[in-house]
């Protein structure tokens, strides 16, 4: 299916014309962002957890120490909602009230499970890696056993799933547009500074074309 199927949980109610359900939308938002938000509920008391993650296709990975609080409470199968957003201008109007984002946004509803299957996790480890930054896996050590046991991996099946965004420019009213204001879109991005080395690096080494390359749009 080229579309995510949409539920009444996943239906918007503000702004409807902004939604999409288009899976390649979803996964270009995805794909470009570094880090979620997990939203969830223990004994009543909601939490809010930013949190890095990575995508498989149509599942979600998140992971942290096993002994995450956040995490041992998600794999109990607990109902969880994963958001994920990109800033991509600052819309100024000629009014106060009509200011706004361009944004692309995703929602995800569902349950997670833990990850127990040892070739899943580690490729889920990989997605992790390589998410954050392209090819990095195949530089560094993978995850020792140990490692690997102190380790908490969830996915979340991408089931119940929304996009929302905004492009263009600011919406006043007919009678502002008369206004001596300046108006308009201030375009931000993710822009990388110079590599910094680690204090304790090996003499010589420099950073790898990846790093001195990164870019987050693809």
């Amino acid at each position: 299916m080229s579309s995510f199927a949409q539920t009444d949980r996943t239906t918007l109610k503000r702004l409807p014309a902004r939604g999409t359900y288009d899976r390649e939308t979803v996964y270009k938002i995805l794909d470009e962002a570094v880090v979620c938000h997990v939203g969830f509920s223990v004994d009543g008391q909601p939490y809010v957890i930013p949190t890095g993650f990575g995508r498989i296709d149509d599942k979600l990975y998140i992971h942290g120490s096993a002994a995450s609080r956040m995490l041992r409470s998600i794999e109990d199968g607990i109902n969880v909602c994963v958001t994920i957003t990109l800033i991509d201008g600052l819309v100024l109007a000629r009014s106060a009230f009509h200011h706004s984002f361009n944004y692309r946004s995703v929602v995800v509803l569902g349950t997670a499970h833990a990850v127990d299957d040892s070739a899943e996790k580690m490729t889920a480890l990989h997605t992790f890696t390589d998410h954050v930054m392209p090819g990095r896996w195949q530089q560094v050590r993978i995850p020792t056993e140990a490692e690997m046991k102190a380790t908490l991996v969830l996915c979340l099946p991408m089931e119940e799933v929304s996009a929302k965004i905004r492009t263009g420019p600011p919406i006043d009213d007919e009678d502002d547009y008369s206004l001596p204001i300046w108006a308009g879109v201030l375009p931000l991005s993710l822009t990388p500074s110079e590599p910094v080395n680690d204090p304790k690096l090996n003499p010589g080494l420099e950073p790898p074309a990846n790093v001195k390359n990164y870019s987050r749009t693809h």
